[in-house]
């Protein structure tokens, strides 16, 4: 059984004097993370390095799987702790760990090691070399290939002495809360829960907004969203879901617009909420799914129309994505089977056969003073009457 698990970051490293910050944000969301793991767990920080020191049982497995889900983390290291520093326990100790973590000891390896505590009476290279040698004497089948081993063995001498032979990948990025929080219009397709994911893993939380227009979609299609909100959430954390009862202003913009413009009318006014939701839930810009290309509103046309309507920036984290690239993200992050549930959505209920796709701002501003007499009251009732879910808790 490990006693602890390392963790690395990347780049987090290069922040400088304010990099104690990002490295207590990392803390934050490890212990957020474990929180629901069975056993007793204890972060703290160490010159460069984060570790988790477990007490108790406990499952490996369980652990991994929950630090893999936190932004910040570049490795996650299983770790046998050396409590006594001298070198004869650490050599005993390296020895012991091979011996407890392989069954076969037919294999070349390579000895690596890093030393924090400059005190201590051996250099890193002196370390690396006599603990080869040890392990070449205690198990003889052992090969070194400084090379390309087949097992590198990291000895790291802090407070205490560290020895590990794994480094798992962790999700990378920046810890949640060092970019401040944005709002995901998130729908119950591919690609905005991937949208979602990568903005947050730029260190920005993430609250969403869906918009639902029943009787046209279902509860079911409802539940869906919420699935998904809930499984970005293992990354980002509790989300705060706004649904937006969108049916009144669809059929309205429906039944008095050219039908061509459907498609990016009802956009705008998506975006119009969505920036009133994030504005009042201090939120920094909004995010979308949207690439290039892919659909008539994401048309570089399009994409122009609906930003005009905003103030706060539009992040759009898949701008230059293929949909194969959102698929393989969506299966990584394990959305994309709920996402592909046939339960339709509101903007795919009412689109158009052929919709404008290099729509005219000038013709966009004609329709929309057409509905100037009522869309102002539903917008104001849709935002009056949102239902809030908060996921992920």
């Amino acid at each position: 059984m490990y006693q602890a698990f390392l963790v690395k970051y990347a780049e987090i490293g290069i922040k400088g004097k304010n990099r104690y910050k990002f490295e207590n944000a990392l803390c934050t969301q490890m212990e957020r993370t474990l929180k629901p793991v069975d056993g007793e767990f204890h972060v703290q920080r160490q010159q460069g390095r984060i570790f988790v020191e477990a007490k108790g049982d406990f499952d490996e497995e369980d652990v991994i799987e929950a630090l893999q889900h936190v932004f910040g983390i570049s490795g996650i290291c299983p770790v046998n702790v050396i409590e006594d520093k001298t070198w004869e326990s650490v050599a005993k100790g390296v020895g012991d760990f091979v011996e407890q973590q392989y069954d076969s000891l037919d294999f070349t390896f390579k000895v690596e090691s890093k030393r924090s505590d400059k005190h201590y009476p051996m250099t890193s290279p002196e370390v690396c070399v006599e603990t080869g040698a040890y392990l070449l004497d205690r198990f003889p089948e052992l090969k070194v290939d400084v090379h390309k081993p087949q097992v590198r063995i990291w000895v790291e001498i802090r407070e205490k002495a560290y020895v590990y032979s794994k480094v798992i990948p962790g999700a990378g990025g920046m810890p949640l809360g060092t970019n401040g929080s944005a709002m995901l219009l998130l729908s119950g397709g591919i690609d905005s829960p991937v949208a979602g994911y990568m903005i947050a893993k730029r260190g920005v939380f993430i609250d969403a907004v869906y918009f639902h227009a029943p009787p046209y979609t279902s509860e079911r299609a409802k539940q869906k969203v919420v699935d998904l909100a809930e499984l970005v959430s293992k990354y980002t954390g509790p989300i705060r879901l706004h649904v937006v009862n969108f049916t009144d202003i669809q059929m309205y913009i429906y039944e008095t617009c050219q039908h061509e413009e459907l498609t990016i009318l009802m956009r705008r006014y998506m975006m119009r909420i969505a920036e009133t939701l994030a504005k009042k839930n201090d939120c920094l810009g909004l995010i979308t799914g949207e690439s290039i290309g892919q659909v008539a509103s994401q048309t570089m046309q399009s994409l122009a129309a609906t930003n005009e309507v905003c103030t706060l920036p539009v992040y759009r984290p898949l701008i230059g994505f293929d949909k194969q690239e959102i698929v393989e993200l969506s299966e990584k992050i394990n959305t994309y089977e709920t996402s592909i549930q046939p339960y339709e959505d509101c903007c795919t209920i009412f689109v158009a056969k052929h919709p404008v796709t290099k729509p005219v701002l000038s013709m966009l501003h004609r329709s929309e003073e057409k509905l100037v007499d009522k869309i102002d009251d539903m917008v104001r009732e849709a935002l009056d009457t949102v239902e809030i879910i908060t996921v992920g808790e």
